[in-house]
């Protein structure tokens, strides 16, 4: 990324207006035109040095939410291995796979767990509504922080256009004006 840099104030009080010396761009110097161009191009820059890390957490929070559906239906599953008149304090039958064990203790479940062997753990019925209960919220809380990033996003995308659309619109006044100029010499 270039940096800009402006001339001491009082040089300047000393000419007529801005020259073409006035302005740097990366160390070299421009006029006020590509100076324009220069900053539009900057804004496009930053702006897209933003995306890539929100495009990155908005990646990840895909993958924790399909582990969390893969964990909500593993454990609805489990709820529906119980007896309809069990009191709660049955252990389920088998045990929670490794990935949604771990999963599930991400999502803060680990009290619900009845006993943990290694990546595996079991619960007793009203453990495994509890730990239902839990995803659902923790579910609900990450679709929302997705749906904030994704507002986001679509606003950075539409800086970023906007800063692009500006420059190419600067770079087209320039050149038909430096046509215009050379047509009337």
């Amino acid at each position: 990324m270039a940096t800009i840099e402006r001339r001491d104030p009082v040089q300047l009080s000393q000419s007529w207006g801005a020259s073409f010396s006035d302005y740097k761009v990366g160390g070299q110097q421009v006029d006020f035109q590509d100076l324009m161009v220069a900053i539009a191009q900057n804004r496009a820059v930053t702006v897209e040095g933003e995306v890539a890390p929100l495009s990155t957490r908005i990646k990840n929070r895909n993958k924790y939410l399909e582990d969390l559906g893969q964990a909500l239906s593993e454990a609805t599953n489990k709820q529906a291995g119980f007896a309809s008149d069990d009191k709660g304090d049955k252990v389920m039958p088998g045990r929670f796979s490794g990935s949604a064990t771990t999963t599930m203790r991400k999502a803060g479940c680990s009290d619900f767990f009845k006993s943990v062997s290694g990546n595996q753990a079991d619960a007793t019925k009203a453990g495994v509504e509890g730990i239902i209960q839990k995803l659902k919220s923790v579910i609900d809380g990450q679709n929302n922080q997705a749906q904030t990033d994704m507002t986001r996003l679509q606003s950075l995308v539409d800086r970023r256009d906007e800063s692009y659309s500006t420059a190419t619109n600067l770079m087209t006044a320039i050149s038909d004006t430096r046509s215009n100029l050379i047509r009337n010499l």
